[in-house]
C-alpha cells in the first residue's frame, strides 16, 4: 500500500495522535473477530468509580490491560476487552451531596427522586470525561458492549444473586454492632474503614458502688473511658472470671455518673486483666465487643445517638449536641460532680469514612448481611482445582486465602439512595417480609426496603453480569466467560478479587478469571502515594499533553515488575521520549531509503552479509523473549529487550551499516539492504505497536505496507531460518572492535575523523577472516589511514592499546602516548582482570556449585575464566613490552 503521511524531522505526539483514535473506531477494530475457529481472550476492564476523572493508577491499570489485549488481537485471538464504569455507591452519593452543600440545599430537601436524577447527571458528566481519556490513553475497548453498573441488565444480575442468596439462607437481616458513618448517614463494611491516628484522652471516671461497698479503701471503682459520651449507653461492668483482685466484687452493683443508673459487675473472659484497671464499662450498642458481652448476659442495649452523631434522648440533658462537644460538656459536668479522677492524652487509632473521612461510630442498626463462611469455603477450595486462579505474582495469592479464612460476615445494606434497591419488601400491616425478582402483586400493601446495596455487591458479579448473566445461553457469556486476566492493584484484593472469585463460584460454578495480574501503587518521586493532601497528584492527561500518550504508555508499562510500586518521574518521561524520537529517527531515515518499494520482500539467504544476518538474528531473539516475557506479564524486562534491540543492534549498527551499503555503487546489495531495513522496521513496529500504538501506527503507514491498520495486523513469530548464534557473535566481536577504537581514540583525544593507523593482533584465523571479510566496515567506523590483521602482528613499542576476546588492538601514536599512562592504564586493567580470574576460580572451585549448577551454567563459567585468562595474559605481555621499550 502507499505511504499515508509526510514524516516531518521531529517526533510530534499531538500530530501523531490527532484523529487516530477516532479512525481506529471508525474502522470497528476494536471488536471480536468472531472467528469460532480461534482461540478466544477476553478481558473486564476494572470499572472505574463514575466519582471523577481519571488518574495515574487508572493510566497504568489500563495502559497494561490495552498492551495484553492489543497482542492478542495481534496474535489472531478473538478478543474482547469490555468496557464500563461502576456507580460506586456511598462514593458518589458523598460528591453530589457536597455539591448540593455548596448550594446550600441536602438531599432531603430534593427528595429521593430529585436528588438520584442529580446522582444521574453526575455520572453523565463524568463519564464523559472518562471516554475522553479513554480515547486519549488508546484503549482499543469495544464500546458496543460497554456497561454500567447500575444498568437494567446488571440490575437484574444483582436481584437474582440477592434473591437466590436469601432463599439459600445466606442472606439474613439482624440486628448488629456495625461500623456508622454520620455525615452519609450509612453503614460501611470493615474494609471501608480507615484507621488513622488522633489526639484522644483516656478519662479515669469514680462509678460509686450502690450499697456502700469499699474497695482498696474507696466507695468506688475506676473505669477509663475514651469516650466518656457513650457513658448513657453503659449497663455493666466486667471483669475477667479468674482475676482474684475482683473476684469479691461479681454481682456488686455501681452507679454510672450522670445518669444514675446501677449496673452491675459482672464476670467475661473477653476483658484482659492486664490491660489498664482491670475493668472495663460495657456499652452494648456502642462497641462490637460489648454487644458480644451484652449478648453472653443477656443485656440491655441503649443506644444514645442519632443518625448524624447527634446525641439522642437516651442522652438526658445532652440530647441534641454534636458527639465532639457532648464529650467536651459531659468531662466538665464530670469534673463539676467530682467524678473526674484523671485526665492522660494519647494518641489512639480511630476509625474514618474513606469516603467522607469523618469519624465512624460503632452503631447498633438492623442491616443485611451475607453468610461468609460457606461461600469463602468454597472459594477457597475452588484453588485446590483446575478451575484455580492464578495469580500475578503468586504471593498475592496469601493475601486473599488469608482474608478468606477469616472473613466475617458481610454487611451489604447502605443507608443510600444511590444504589441497587434491595428486593425485599414489608407488609404495612403483618410486617411479613417478602424477597423477589419482582414487587408483590399487591404493592399497595407492601413498602419496599428503602436501603440500597454496597457497591461491592453489584461489581462482585462483574465479569458474567456484563456477559449477559443470568441467561447462560446468551452468546457473549458462552463464548467469552470465563474472562482470562484481571488486572488490578494490590490494594482491593479485599474489595473486589475475593468478592468476584466468591460470587462467580457460587452462581457459575466457574471462576471468574484464569489470571488476576497485580500491580502496585503510582507514587512520587520521593515514593510518597499520592494524594489531595499532600498536593502531589499528577494528572495523566496532563503528561500526555506535553509527551504523548505512547510516551505515557511507555513509562508506565516498563516501569516496574508485577506487583511492585512505581514511582512517577519527569526525567523519566522526557527519556520515554527521546527514546520515541530514537524510533521516529531511525523510521524516518529508512522510509526515505526505500523509493518506490511496494512490499518489503527479503532477498535470499544467500545474499545476507554478516550485518543482515546479525539483524535477523537479534531481531528472531526479540521476537521470541518479548512474547515470552508478555505471556508472563514481565513487561519491564520485555521493554527492556526491545529498548536493546531497537536502540542498540537496531539503529546504532544496522542501520549505521546500512549506510555504506546505501552509499556504495552495488544496486543489488542496495535493494538488498532496503528490504532488509523494511522487514525490521515492519516487525519492530509489530512488536511495539501494544504498547505504543499511536506512533507505531503512524510510522507503520508512512512505509509500504500490506493491511489497514497495526491493530489487526499480524504480531511478529519467530522465523528459524534468522536463528544464528554465530553471526551474532561474529557481529559482536566487530562491534567490540569498533568501541575499542573509539575509546582508544576519545582517550588519546583524536577525533574520529582522523586517520590513524590500526593494527589487529587476532587470536585464530577466523576471527581474522571475520575482520577481513567486515573490512568496509571498519574502515567507515575506525577511519584507519592503514589498517593490518593478522596473528603475527608485532605490537609497536608506542602505541594506545585496547584488548578485546580474541584481540588486541593497537594505534602507534607516538606523538599522543604518555607512556607512564598508558603503563598505569594497563597496570590498573590487569589488576581488574586479576580479579575477575581469581572469583572464576573461586566459583569452579566450590564444589557445591559444580556439582549442583546446571551444565551449561558451568560450561558458561568456565568460558568466562578462559576468557579472562586470556585477555589477563595479553595485558601482562603488553605491559612488559612497553616497560622494555
Amino acid at each position: 500500500m502507499t505511504k499515508e503521511t509526510e514524516m516531518s524531522t521531529k517526533y510530534d505526539p499531538k500530530s501523531v495522535e490527532a484523529g487516530r483514535y477516532e479512525q481506529w473506531i471508525s474502522q470497528g477494530l476494536f471488536k471480536p473477530n468472531e472467528d469460532k475457529n480461534a482461540h478466544k481472550y477476553s478481558i473486564v476492564i476494572p470499572p472505574p468509580n463514575v466519582t471523577g476523572k481519571l488518574h495515574l493508577g487508572h493510566a497504568w491499570d489500563t495502559t497494561l490491560q490495552d498492551m495484553i489485549i492489543r497482542q492478542k488481537r495481534m496474535q489472531g485471538f478473538d478478543t474482547l476487552w469490555l468496557p464500563g464504569m461502576d456507580h460506586a455507591g456511598i462514593a458518589t452519593q458523598a460528591k453530589v451531596e457536597a455539591r448540593l452543600r455548596e448550594q446550600g440545599i441536602s438531599r432531603y430537601d430534593l427528595g429521593r427522586e430529585k436528588f438520584v436524577q442529580q446522582v444521574w447527571d453526575w455520572k453523565d458528566e463524568y463519564a464523559e470525561i472518562i471516554h475522553q481519556q479513554w480515547a486519549k490513553l488508546g484503549l482499543s475497548l469495544d464500546y458496543d458492549r460497554e456497561r454500567f453498573t447500575l444498568d437494567e441488565g446488571l440490575n437484574k444480575a444483582v436481584r437474582k444473586v440477592f434473591v437466590d442468596l436469601y432463599n439459600k439462607d445466606l442472606i439474613y437481616r439482624g440486628e448488629y454492632i456495625i461500623n456508622w458513618d454520620p455525615q452519609a448517614r450509612t453503614a460501611l463494611s470493615d474494609i471501608e474503614v480507615i484507621h488513622q491516628d488522633d489526639e484522644g484522652a483516656f478519662y479515669h471516671v469514680k462509678y460509686p458502688f450502690t450499697d456502700g461497698t469499699t474497695f482498696n479503701g474507696k466507695d468506688y471503682i475506676e473505669i477509663a473511658t475514651t469516650r466518656p459520651e457513650t457513658m448513657f449507653g453503659d449497663v455493666a461492668i466486667a471483669v475477667h472470671p479468674s482475676d482474684e483482685r475482683y473476684k469479691d466484687l461479681v454481682g456488686k452493683k455501681v452507679i454510672v455518673p450522670l445518669v444514675n443508673r446501677e449496673a452491675e459487675i459482672i464476670a467475661d473472659e473477653y476483658v484482659t486483666p492486664e490491660f489498664g484497671t482491670g475493668m472495663v464499662k460495657i456499652t452494648p450498642a456502642h462497641d462490637p465487643n460489648d454487644f458480644k458481652v451484652g449478648n453472653r448476659h443477656n443485656l440491655e442495649r441503649i443506644n444514645t445517638m442519632n443518625e448524624d452523631a447527634t446525641m439522642n434522648a437516651n442522652a438526658g440533658k445532652y440530647e441534641g449536641m454534636d458527639r465532639f462537644e457532648a464529650r467536651k460538656a459531659i468531662v466538665k459536668d464530670l469534673e463539676d460532680g467530682g467524678f473526674m479522677l484523671s485526665i492522660d492524652p494519647i494518641v489512639h487509632s480511630v476509625g474514618h469514612s474513606e469516603r467522607t473521612g469523618v469519624q465512624v461510630e460503632a452503631r447498633l442498626s438492623t442491616q443485611w448481611f451475607v453468610k461468609m463462611e460457606p461461600l469463602a469455603k468454597a472459594s477457597l477450595d475452588g484453588q485446590d482445582g483446575d478451575d484455580r486462579v492464578d495469580f500475578v505474582p503468586p504471593r498475592f495469592e496469601n493475601t486473599f486465602s488469608s482474608w478468606m479464612e477469616n472473613i466475617h460476615d458481610w454487611v451489604i445494606s447502605r443507608q443510600l439512595w444511590w444504589g441497587h434497591q434491595i428486593p425485599a419488601w414489608y407488609h404495612k400491616q403483618t410486617g411479613e417480609v417478602y424477597v423477589g425478582m419482582e414487587a408483590p402483586a399487591d404493592p399497595e400493601n407492601w413498602e419496599q426496603e428503602t436501603d440500597v446495596l454496597d457497591t461491592w455487591f453489584s461489581s462482585a458479579l462483574w465479569p458474567f453480569s456484563t456477559m449477559g448473566w443470568p441467561d447462560t445461553d446468551s452468546e457473549d457469556f458462552k463464548r467469552y466467560f470465563p474472562t482470562d486476566t484481571l488486572v488490578t492493584g494490590y490494594d482491593i484484593i479485599f474489595f473486589w478479587v475475593a468478592r468476584m472469585m466468591f460470587q462467580s463460584k457460587e452462581f457459575t460454578g466457574r471462576r471468574p478469571f484464569k489470571n488476576v495480574l497485580i500491580h502496585g501503587l503510582i507514587r512520587d518521586e520521593q515514593g510518597r502515594k499520592m494524594s489531595k493532601s499532600l498536593g502531589n497528584g499528577i494528572d495523566p492527561m496532563d503528561v500526555i499533553e506535553k509527551y504523548g500518550a505512547d510516551a505515557l504508555r511507555w513509562f508506565l508499562s516498563t516501569g516496574s515488575t508485577p506487583g511492585q510500586d512505581v514511582r512517577f518521574s519527569y526525567t523519566k518521561m522526557d527519556a520515554a521520549w527521546n527514546f520515541i524520537n530514537k524510533i521516529w529517527n531511525a523510521s524516518r531515515y529508512v522510509i526515505m531509503n526505500l523509493g518506490e518499494m511496494d512490499v518489503p520482500t527479503l532477498p535470499a539467504e544467500s545474499e545476507w552479509d554478516l550485518a543482515d544476518q546479525f539483524i535477523l538474528n537479534q531481531l528472531n531473539t526479540t521476537i521470541a523473549e518479548t512474547t515470552r516475557l508478555f505471556d508472563k506479564f514481565e513487561f519491564g524486562e520485555a521493554g527492556r529487550i526491545l529498548y536493546n534491540f531497537i536502540w542498540n543492534d537496531f539503529c546504532d549498527w544496522y542501520i549505521e551499516m546500512s549506510k555504506e551499503k546505501l552509499n556504495g555503487g552495488d544496486e543489488q546489495q542496495k535493494a538488498n539492504t532496503r528490504n532488509i531495513l523494511a522487514y525490521v522496521l515492519d516487525q519492530t513496529l509489530k512488536l511495539m505497536h501494544p504498547i505504543m500504538p499511536f506512533v507505531t501506527e503512524n510510522l507503520w503507514l508512512s512505509m509500504p505496507h500490506v493491511g489497514e491498520s497495526l491493530v489487526n495486523a499480524p504480531y511478529p513469530e519467530v522465523n528459524a531460518k534468522f536463528e544464528n548464534t554465530q553471526a551474532s557473535e561474529q557481529m559482536n566481536h566487530l562491534i567490540d572492535l569498533i568501541k575499542a577504537v573509539r575509546n582508544i581514540r576519545n582517550e588519546a583525544g583524536a577525533p574520529m575523523s582522523s586517520p590513524v593507523d590500526l593494527l589487529i593482533k587476532v587470536d585464530s584465523k577466523d576471527l581474522g577472516t571475520v575482520f577481513e571479510n567486515n573490512k568496509e566496515y571498519i574502515e567507515r567506523f575506525c577511519h584507519p589511514s592503514a589498517l593490518e590483521i593478522g596473528t603475527d602482528i608485532e605490537a609497536p613499542k608506542l602505541a594506545l592499546s585496547a584488548i578485546i576476546t580474541g584481540a588486541e588492538v593497537y594505534i602507534p601514536m607516538a606523538e599522543l602516548v604518555d607512556l607512564d599512562e598508558e603503563k598505569a592504564k594497563l597496570a590498573k586493567e590487569i589488576d581488574s582482570l586479576a580479579k575477575e580470574v581469581q572469583r572464576s576460580e573461586k566459583k569452579l572451585g566450590n564444589e557445591r556449585f559444580v556439582a549442583n549448577a546446571p551444565e551449561a551454567v558451568v560450561a558458561e563459567e568456565r568460558a568466562k575464566q578462559t576468557e579472562w585468562e586470556q585477555k589477563l595474559q595479553a595485558a601482562k605481555d603488553r605491559l612488559l613490552s612497553l616497560e622494555n621499550a
